[in-house]
């Protein structure tokens, strides 16, 4: 029977019928069109079929007509399935309930696991994951995939040079690798203070040693600033020099802004919507609806259910519709020139050690040309320009022509 199937959908019953009238009751279903299959013959007396579960009634007639037993002897498709079901749907229920719950669980996050960071460092990322979501007990398909973390904490966390992340159960694995701080100046036995550019001294701190140059010199880079000989002439000794030496130096700086252009800007405005992904088939679960964003980009995350370690042909597809603007920005002469120098002084700052200061600026050129702001500009720094030099024999007598001929003031 070709579709047998769908008959399984709504219901086979196989019947045993008995009595000397089987010829007739047979003829007598084919007449009222009843349709049987699997016919099988048990003796001269009786035989077995299957029909449809909507036609056991239409066959109670033409046995009674023929003079024969019918006996139903066995029941099977859906409904019958569906009947047992809930028969039992305690326990069906109840499995169900423990597959959802082992489900669940194993795609939860239950493990943090930070590596090659130092506690403060440590700690800064723990807070930077809690902003982000990453905790322990939150669902794994709730949270962004590892490439966003990555670029989220190598953006927030200042300390870090590389995170590397990874998903491994239920438990994410970041190793770190921090920045390595500068190597402090090493400290010799006998060592100078030598200028490392040209500047203009404004600040002398010594603490040790003897200074070769006074406030208001002019120094070139390499030249002596202070001495680690020390004592008379005759009775020269070795110190290692050392102490801070603020001098005034000068970058130069050219910076070139359009007066007019235009980029795309997210609104901040977004709709989420979660998708059940079997084999490729997605079946929508939370986020109905269609969003009105004339101008928009998708992003969709994808989480493989699993049960403990083992993947699950199940998925979790996260669809983030972010809404996109076109933003035109015109600058007047003016305030482009403003911001110009606020992107050079932040470039300066960004060559500069940290204890740097900024002292002035002034602006050498400054042009307008195809629709862009052009400027030269200089700027005046406070650094500390000293770098240790060791002292090795036979520089006694260099360090005395040194001493005689640097300073200018």
């Amino acid at each position: 029977m070709k579709n047998q199937w769908i008959s399984g959908l709504v219901g086979i019953v196989r019947v045993k019928v008995t009595g000397k009238g089987v010829e007739r009751f047979l003829n007598q279903l084919t007449r009222n069109e009843i349709l049987i299959w699997n016919v099988k013959r048990h003796g001269t007396e009786a035989i077995t079929f299957q029909i449809k579960l909507s036609d056991v009634k239409k066959v109670r007639g033409p046995a009674r007509q023929s003079e024969c037993k019918i006996r139903f002897i066995e029941r099977a498709g859906g409904p019958f399935f569906l009947q047992r079901l809930w028969t039992n749907s305690g326990f069906v229920l109840g499995g169900v309930a423990f597959f959802a719950l082992i489900l669940f669980l194993s795609n939860m996050v239950w493990g943090i696991e930070i590596k090659g960071a130092s506690p403060a460092t440590e700690y800064q990322i723990r807070k930077e994951l809690k902003e982000m979501g990453v905790k322990i007990g939150k669902p794994q398909f709730t949270i962004e995939n590892v490439d966003v973390i990555q670029r989220e904490l190598t953006d927030q966390v200042k300390a870090l040079t590389w995170v590397g992340v990874e998903l491994r159960g239920t438990t994410y694995h970041f190793q770190v690798v921090e920045k390595e701080e500068p190597e402090k100046p090493k400290i010799y036995d006998a060592q100078n203070l030598v200028a490392t550019k040209k500047a203009t001294i404004v600040k002398m701190f010594v603490e040790e040693g003897e200074k070769v140059v006074s406030i208001h010199d002019h120094v070139k880079p390499g030249q002596l600033l202070v001495s680690g000989l020390i004592g008379k002439e005759d009775e020269k000794q070795k110190v290692a020099a050392r102490g801070e030496i603020l001098g005034e130096t000068w970058y130069k700086s050219q910076v070139e802004l359009p007066l007019e252009s235009t980029f795309q800007v997210f609104s901040g405005e977004e709709k989420r919507k979660f998708y059940l992904d079997i084999s490729g088939a997605e079946i929508p679960i939370w986020g109905f609806g269609k969003h009105e964003f004339q101008e928009y980009e998708e992003e969709l995350n994808t989480h493989q259910l699993k049960i403990f370690k083992w993947k699950t042909p199940i998925a979790v597809t996260t669809k983030t519709i972010r809404e996109r603007e076109e933003v035109n920005r015109s600058y007047s002469e003016k305030e482009a020139v403003k911001r110009a120098m606020d992107l050079a002084r932040k470039d300066i700052k960004n060559q500069l050690p940290e204890d740097a200061i900024v002292k002035g600026e002034e602006i050498l050129h400054q042009s307008i040309n195809n629709g862009k702001v052009k400027l030269s500009i200089l700027f005046q720094i406070i650094e500390d320009i000293a770098k240790s030099q060791p002292i090795i024999q036979g520089d006694e007598n260099d360090g005395r022509n040194k001493n005689d001929g640097n300073s200018t003031s």
